[in-house]
């Protein structure tokens, strides 16, 4: 039986607690046996509070307990309310199924999300930190693998997008040696237009491109091509070998602590 872990979307029925029942009766004085109505309302039903939590890393335990029922009290209210649940990171890792995305995140941080070599290894996002000498952190979101076509539900859709909503900065990962039979210039414009069909405002944001598996030799001559075709910047790396992990790092420190504009040499 498969166990879930991870939950970032979940249906949750609220019932605000029942009022009582109340009474009816006459006040019965001294000689004055019905002297009028008396009786009470029964008090107020208990409140649902719903108050989102920082902390919170998934939604697990509510899809476990969808029903939350406040005290009785005074007759109350039933609402049915979906809650979802976005990652809060500073960056968000783009690219496709074996891009390299889950073994970069491995590289540049303690986080140790699951890596194989099949398409979508990685099924929900997970989150690294990236540490520097200073104490200072960037939160890294690595999310499932986009594809062409997502936007109509092909592969994992775009589902998982939600999680790069609230990054500052992008990163889009590509498998420069083509090592499934892709061009990286085709992955790059399907990536750019993917993200533009979810939220074309992600597209304004700080981005830099990262030429993964560079250890390959096949790697080289896609890399050329890729720049006399896109006139892009390029940050070259192999998440395998640990070539460049140290430029990137330092390129997003400059990035969010030092103000630098310029974060992919060529």
């Amino acid at each position: 039986m498969k166990i879930i872990t991870f939950v970032d979307r979940v249906r949750l029925q609220v019932n605000a607690g029942n009022g009582g029942d109340g009474c009816r009766a006459f006040r019965r004085d001294k000689y004055e046996p019905e002297g009028g109505p008396s009786g009470g309302d029964g008090g107020r039903g208990g409140s649902v509070i719903l108050r989102a939590d920082k902390s919170c890393a998934s939604l697990l335990d509510l899809y476990f307990q969808p029903i939350q029922r406040a005290e009785h009290g005074e007759r109350g209210v039933q609402k049915k309310l979906l809650l979802e649940m976005k990652t809060v990171a500073d960056v968000g890792l783009v690219g496709y199924p074996n891009a390299g995305k889950s073994s970069l995140v491995r590289m540049i941080s303690l986080a140790r999300p699951k890596v194989g070599a099949y398409p979508f290894t990685t099924l929900y996002p997970n989150i690294g930190t990236l540490e520097y000498e200073d104490f200072k952190r960037i939160r890294v979101a690595d999310i499932p693998g986009l594809i062409k076509g997502a936007h109509e539900g092909i592969g994992l859709g775009h589902d998982f997008l939600r999680h790069i909503e609230r990054t500052h900065f992008l990163l889009i990962v590509l498998d420069m040696a083509g090592t499934e039979g892709r061009n990286p210039v085709d992955d790059y414009r399907n990536l750019l237009e993917e993200l533009k069909l979810h939220r074309a405002e992600l597209l304004e944001r700080p981005r830099m491109i990262v030429a993964n598996k560079m250890d390959l030799p096949e790697a080289a001559p896609l890399l050329k091509e890729f720049k006399r075709r896109t006139r892009q910047k390029v940050l070259q790396i192999s998440a395998e070998t640990g070539l460049g992990i140290a430029e990137l790092k330092t390129a997003l420190y400059h990035h969010f602590f030092a103000g630098s504009e310029e974060v992919a040499p060529q």
